[in-house]
């Protein structure tokens, strides 16, 4: 199923990202904390709608028209993303991301 799929993937990337973190790599452990994001995002859509998005801009689309203050946590929180192509993440910022991506777990009650 793929939404097992989805579940399996979020556990390795929050290990993975965990291990990361504590070893100080930000930039790595931020790119990793939204892809745990993006796997949380998913679920949820795939549950409320029965899709799962192709990519980046299929997810927005759907949020914005199913789930509002998720698209505006995605929004605020995308260039960062972005940014990790490019800039080094500070410790500050990848903190940011690591408590916000918990808070998803927690409100929609994520078994990881």
């Amino acid at each position: 199923m793929i939404e097992d799929e989805l579940l399996k993937n979020i556990k390795t990337m929050l290990k993975s990202a965990e291990m990361v973190y504590i070893s100080k790599d930000y930039t790595s452990a931020t790119i990793l904390f939204f892809k745990v994001s993006f796997g949380i995002l998913d679920i949820i859509l795939l549950k409320t709608t029965g899709k799962t998005p192709k990519d980046h801009t299929e997810r927005f689309r759907m949020l914005q028209n199913d789930h509002r203050d998720l698209y505006t946590f995605l929004d605020k929180f995308f260039k960062i993303y972005r940014d990790t192509y490019s800039i080094t993440i500070d410790k500050e910022t990848c903190e940011q991301v690591r408590k916000s991506v918990k808070e998803l777990i927690t409100r929609y009650n994520i078994q990881v």
